[in-house]
C-alpha cells in the first residue's frame, strides 16, 4: 500500500473539518475578536455612537418616520465627525448592519459623505449587510457575544429606536454594563420615541419596587426629534485623548479581597 503523500494532509488551520468542528470553537472565537480589533486599528477608528433598532421598521412602512429620523440623525452626527478633523476618526456610526433602522442608520452617514460600520451576524431567516456599510467596515459574525462585544467596546453613546426582542437584548446588555461600571467611561443612552419605549418599558417601576437605584434612570435620555438627540449627544460626549486606536472601553478591576 502506498504512504499518503504528507502534502495531501491539509495545515490544521487550513483544514475545514478541524475550523469549523467542536474543537476549533475557540479559534473561530478568537478570529470574531482579533479581526474586527485590526481592521478598526487600521482604518483609524477611535470610537463609535450605536444605532439599535428594528430591522422591520422600512422607509416606505407605516413607521416609516422612525427610518427617516435615523437617516437624519446618523447624516448629524457623521457631519460633526467629519468637522472634527481628527485622525483617529472619532464618533463613528456603528449599527446591526441589516435593514431597518440600521440601515438607515447607515445610510445617513453615507448622505454626508461618511463612513459607517455595520457589525453583521448570519441568522435562520438570513439578515443582509445593507449596501450603504462602507466596505472596510462591514463585518460578519456567528457569535452573538462576540458581536455585542465590539458594539460595547468601541460605542460613546447608544441611541435605540423602537425594536423588538434583539432591540431590548442590546439595549439592557450595555446598560446593565454601564451600572456595574463593568464600563468605566460615561456612555448616554437616548431612547428614541418616547411614547413608543413608555409603553414598552416601565423603568420608574423597577425604582419603586426597589430592583434599581433611582441614580440609574440618570443613564437614560429620550427624545423624539433629531436635533433633540443630537444636541444630548454633542453635549454629553467629551474627548479623552489617549492617542490609542480603538479607543476600547476600560473594565472596573475589583481591588485585592473584593472579588
Amino acid at each position: 500500500m502506498t504512504p499518503p503523500d504528507r502534502h495531501d494532509v491539509p495545515l490544521a488551520y487550513r483544514d475545514p473539518e478541524f475550523m469549523d468542528g467542536e474543537d476549533g470553537r475557540p479559534l473561530r472565537i478568537l478570529a470574531e475578536y482579533l479581526d474586527p480589533l485590526s481592521r478598526f486599528q487600521r482604518e483609524q477608528i477611535r470610537d463609535t455612537i450605536v444605532f439599535f433598532g428594528s430591522a422591520r421598521l422600512k422607509e416606505s412602512g407605516p413607521l416609516g418616520q422612525y427610518y427617516a429620523d435615523a437617516r437624519e440623525l446618523a447624516r448629524r452626527i457623521t457631519v460633526w465627525s467629519l468637522g472634527l478633523s481628527t485622525t483617529p476618526c472619532r464618533f463613528v456610526v456603528c449599527s446591526g448592519g441589516g435593514g431597518g433602522i440600521m440601515e438607515a442608520a447607515n445610510r445617513g452617514a453615507a448622505d454626508a459623505g461618511g463612513r459607517s460600520v455595520g457589525l453583521n451576524i448570519g441568522l435562520p431567516n438570513e439578515q443582509r449587510p445593507n449596501p450603504y456599510i462602507s466596505p472596510e467596515l462591514s463585518f460578519q459574525f456567528h457569535y452573538f457575544f462576540m458581536r455585542k462585544l465590539w458594539f460595547s467596546y468601541l460605542a460613546r453613546a447608544l441611541v435605540v429606536f423602537p425594536g423588538g426582542f434583539g432591540t431590548l437584548d442590546e439595549l439592557t446588555e450595555i446598560l446593565t454594563l454601564v451600572q456595574t461600571k463593568k464600563l468605566t467611561r460615561r456612555m448616554p443612552v437616548i431612547l428614541y420615541g418616547s411614547a413608543y419605549w413608555s409603553e414598552i418599558l416601565n423603568f420608574p417601576a423597577l425604582v419603586r419596587h426597589g430592583m434599581i437605584d433611582r441614580a440609574d434612570l440618570d443613564l437614560l435620555h429620550t427624545a423624539d426629534d433629531p436635533p433633540t438627540a443630537f444636541g444630548i449627544l454633542e453635549s454629553s460626549l467629551g474627548f479623552e485623548e489617549d492617542g490609542k486606536t480603538p479607543a476600547l472601553a476600560k473594565s472596573c478591576i475589583p481591588a485585592p479581597g473584593e472579588g
